[in-house]
């Protein structure tokens, strides 16, 4: 079975048209007919297919083409319109990626509001954890697939700075980019995706919570159809933009003093894996009291994954804080945890990944 496919575009004068299509964009005439009396012509050229007809009553239309020839073939221009109307616009075949400045705001997001979850990409359910994503600086969903089995997912990947998936509760299955067989992700493991990885979500558990994080917040998914997983090779040190693939293990956590007095931690190594885009520290209470602290980086993201701490901050209200609970703490602002409770684990997130701690 074999398939074509045209774009329609409409003319007055053909000839006028196949000259700006096939000089002008440097696209290919393929047919032309009536031989005596030209009214349909089709062009290709571009990753585009176009039938441009004397005899259709259509729309013009926009043709958007993306290319790294820019500046050679179309002098840097950005916009042209054919005679018969359509309009042409230039763009980057890659568009870079823009992580907009972080709108700080210190702010707290907490599961027993009942915020509304919304149905996201492949069925699974989301709850945005920061609001306004801090002008588009960063975008972290709680997530919840609720009843077990394969997932609707097909090969994809991300153009983004950083992203972490953190699993909360439950089990998923996930097939990455020449790290060979599926993966478990189970409770307290996290992943880091580094940038444009290719992976597939395959199977999960009930009742499968994650926390994903995301920079910038508005970041492009896109499909792979070529590519199948497992992929051919395994290459566990291989880098994407600098990046390598994380899979830390709760079991296999060793434990070291936190930043903070009162806690300790246990280090993801993603901030060495990212060299020092992002840091993913899991926090628990430990002896010692408690004080008061300030940030010099940028984004401080904390999801409590169990237990309880009451989180004091200058020239605002206390606030008793618990499970699926989340906060924010922008850079400068002095804040406390104070009473954590002993089976408190806190999930803290930073951009970037190595930054200073202010006391007092």
């Amino acid at each position: 079975m074999s398939h074509e496919g045209w774009v329609i575009l409409p003319s007055k004068k053909l000839d006028e048209d196949i000259e700006f299509f096939t000089n002008t964009l440097g696209m290919k005439m393929d047919t032309i007919y009536p031989a005596d009396n030209p009214r349909v012509a089709e062009i290709s050229g571009m990753g585009l297919r176009l039938r441009i007809d004397m005899d259709e009553d259509v729309s013009p239309g926009l043709l958007r083409i993306c290319t790294d020839e820019s500046d050679e073939k179309f002098a840097g221009r950005t916009r042209l319109v054919a005679p018969n109307g359509t309009v042409i616009e230039i763009a980057p075949l890659n568009q870079p990626m823009v992580i907009p400045k972080t709108e700080h705001s210190f702010q707290t997001r907490r599961l027993a509001d009942n915020d509304s979850w919304v149905i996201g990409r492949a069925g699974m359910y989301y709850r945005d954890l920061i609001k306004g994503r801090l002008g588009g600086s960063i975008i972290a969903s709680h997530i919840r697939i609720a009843e077990g089995g394969p997932v609707p997912d097909m090969v994809h990947f991300h153009k983004v700075g950083f992203q972490l998936i953190f699993c909360i509760n439950g089990w998923v299955d996930v097939v990455y980019e020449d790290q060979g067989e599926p993966i478990r992700l189970t409770a307290g493991d996290c992943f880091i995706q580094p940038p444009e990885i290719r992976h597939r979500v395959l199977f999960s558990g009930d009742n499968l919570e994650v926390v994903e994080i995301g920079v910038p917040a508005d970041h492009v998914t896109v499909i792979d159809h070529e590519m199948k997983l497992p992929s051919e090779h395994l290459r566990p040190d291989r880098e994407w933009q600098g990046q390598k693939f994380v899979h830390n293990q709760a079991s296999e956590a060793t434990w070291q003093e936190f930043r903070l007095p009162g806690f300790v931690c246990r280090d993801t190594t993603i901030c060495e894996n990212t060299k020092g885009v992002a840091s993913v520290q899991v926090v628990v209470p430990n002896e010692g009291e408690t004080i008061w602290s300030s940030h010099e980086g940028d984004i401080l993201f904390n999801y409590i994954m169990s237990g309880g701490l009451t989180l004091e901050g200058e020239s605002v209200d206390s606030q008793i804080l618990g499970k699926g609970d989340a906060f924010v703490i922008p850079p400068g602002m002095r804040v406390k945890y104070s009473d954590a409770t002993k089976d408190l684990e806190l999930i803290e997130v930073s951009v970037p990944g190595e930054f200073k701690t202010q006391f007092g």
